[in-house]
């Protein structure tokens, strides 16, 4: 049944998003490694998050760069980590936000990039999701079978892609309830700045 005022969206409003930068935050619903019979094309974790009114809608975090592979370049993500404490978790839902620089996450706090390997990084997201009472994450929003963000990473060139996305860069944050922290996850591949 329908609660009296909820707002559902239309199609027009879910595709009025598509390729837009949003953030999206909610309860994690579930989290999975993606899977196929040829392991080399297994490169991301999914986190399906509540996402208020917009039902479910999946993060896609990259765990290799096939591209850096396939170029002869390092594979690995690394990964850059910023705590913080929270007072309020984030409002459940989807919504345009300005865009992430890491640029200016980099001016204000120090960040170590640490290279991963896959499974590596796998279990990482995996057991910050499964312990995380929220988690957000900002990123280019997509309509297909489902709904999700992706582009969760550093846009700038890397020695595979030679596009160069200044200051529309993607991270996940993910809220503990345990001393209200918080940790935001950065992403880049081999050889962005």
């Amino acid at each position: 049944m329908r609660k009296r005022g909820a707002r559902h969206h239309s199609p027009d409003d879910v595709f009025a998003l598509r390729d837009q930068y949003v953030s999206v935050a909610g309860e994690v619903a579930s989290v999975a490694i993606e899977t196929d019979t040829d392991p080399r094309k297994i490169d991301h974790v999914w986190i399906q998050v509540r996402a208020g009114e917009f039902g479910r809608v999946q993060i896609s975090l990259s765990t290799s760069s096939r591209q850096s592979r396939v170029a002869g370049f390092d594979p690995r993500v690394r990964v850059g980590l910023i705590r913080s404490t929270w007072l309020n978790l984030p409002v459940a839902g989807v919504r345009r936000t300005a865009p992430l620089d890491y640029g200016l996450l980099e001016a204000a706090h120090p960040i170590e990039y640490v290279p991963l390997e896959r499974p590596a990084i796998e279990q990482l997201l995996i057991e910050k999701a499964r312990q995380a009472a929220c988690v957000e994450g900002w990123g280019e929003f997509y309509v297909r079978a489902h709904m999700g963000v992706h582009q969760i990473h550093s846009r700038r060139a890397s020695y595979a892609v030679p596009h160069d996305v200044v200051g529309q860069d993607g991270a996940a944050r993910f809220y503990f309830r345990e001393a209200n922290t918080a940790e935001m996850l950065l992403f880049k591949f081999d050889g962005q700045p």
